[in-house]
């Protein structure tokens, strides 16, 4: 599978450097703030924007994105991106619905900022839930869901129908591909050559490639293969997610968490972790107490597979000089290590490229959502 792919863009979410930006007093949201009459902002007329939050397991994004449609039979341009995010997730807001939503809150006031006024009807805001809300009862998260979908039913954008939902991981996996692949080019022109997309998340990983051959399809499983149109063409994908294989959610499982009932600040403690070694870690809610140099990831970087297997050996053979800046890295390295080679089957030599960013652009599914998004509403071709 892994010899079908020009490349393979690995994106790891956990990796990404969040920033806590300030909550509104909900008594002065909105209201009040910008009457119809006093909006003077005003944008170019083949300007428009879309307005995506993506509600992982380890934190809430936001994405504003710009477009400009300077030809109405070629893909909008995408002029930039305003890109804010706060921790922890709404997960960890399981039993607090409502202080869930005002995290939203604060990151809606920047899209206000960032969007003038004489837009704001016109540009759909929408939230998509990803494996954290995935993992939850179904009551708590809808509880929490509903929440948020006032939120955004006070706001002056547009909320589309079905604005705030739980999205299933082959589409999280779909569209990362979309974000990826048009970023770099391959999803218009004359250029047919596409990458494969590697997502590991906290609670999921999602993998994602377009098959060069019809034999390929022809031996997956049906439910493993998806086919959208996009820009004018009709891509047949490979895409799968595996819940429960995310790198925090292995942590959970290497801690033996996930095979009994866990009471809030329980210890646990494993040989992956150094023996000195006692602190705590929230996730999902919950507060867990536990004992026992890799590339920049803004700039991202090529890697072949053998490099996590080295790395890794050697973070293990020295856990006491890591255990105070990264505690789980043997661990997060050793897992990593495994699911490249023995769960994706990928040789020592396959080359990985990392990346966080794309000429600026976060490789979120978030851009793609977006594009579907805006394609549905009739305001993008």
């Amino acid at each position: 599978m892994a010899a079908s792919w020009l490349a393979i863009f690995l994106m790891l979410a956990l990796s990404s450097i969040y920033c806590i930006v300030s909550h509104p007093s909900p008594d002065m949201w909105f209201q009040g703030l910008f009457p119809p009459s006093v909006c003077l902002a005003n944008a170019r007329t083949n300007t428009f924007y879309g307005i995506m939050f993506d509600a992982g397991s380890t934190g809430t994004r936001i994405h504003i994105y710009t477009f400009v449609q300077k030809n109405p039979e070629q893909p909008p341009e995408l002029e930039g991106e305003i890109f804010e995010s706060v921790k922890p997730g709404l997960s960890a807001y399981v039993d607090q619905p409502e202080k869930g939503a005002e995290t939203v809150k604060g990151l809606l006031k920047m899209a206000k900022e960032a969007v003038p006024c004489s837009h704001w009807k016109e540009t759909p805001v929408v939230l998509k839930a990803t494996a954290g809300l995935r993992l939850l009862p179904e009551p708590k998260a809808q509880a929490l869901l509903s929440e948020v979908r006032e939120v955004f039913e006070k706001s002056p954008f547009l909320v589309p129908n079905n604005s705030v939902s739980i999205m299933d991981g082959s589409s999280e996996g779909v569209l990362a591909w979309i974000t990826v692949n048009f970023l770099t080019g391959q999803l218009y022109g004359q250029n047919q050559t596409t990458v494969g997309t590697l997502d590991l998340g906290g609670a999921s990983t999602q993998i994602t490639f377009l098959p060069r051959s019809e034999e390929t399809l022809e031996q997956t499983p049906v439910d493993f293969v998806t086919s959208f149109e996009m820009f004018n063409s009709t891509y047949k994908l490979y895409t799968h997610s595996y819940l429960g294989f995310g790198l925090k959610a292995a942590r959970l499982a290497t801690l033996g968490a996930l095979e009994m009932k866990v009471v809030d600040g329980q210890m646990f403690r494993s040989s992956c972790l150094p023996k000195r070694l006692e602190a705590e870690w929230h996730f999902g809610g919950m507060r867990y107490q536990y004992g026992g140099n890799r590339e920049d990831y803004e700039k991202g970087g090529v890697l072949e597979v053998r490099d996590f297997e080295r790395k890794a050996k050697e973070v293990c053979d020295n856990m006491d000089r890591y255990t105070s800046a990264s505690p789980f890295l043997c661990m997060d390295l050793s897992y990593i290590t495994a699911l490249l080679k023995e769960g994706f089957g990928f040789g020592d030599n396959t080359l990985l490229q990392l990346t966080k960013k794309v000429n600026n652009i976060e490789t979120s599914w978030a851009l793609g959502a977006t594009f579907h998004l805006l394609q549905s509403l009739g305001l993008s071709h």
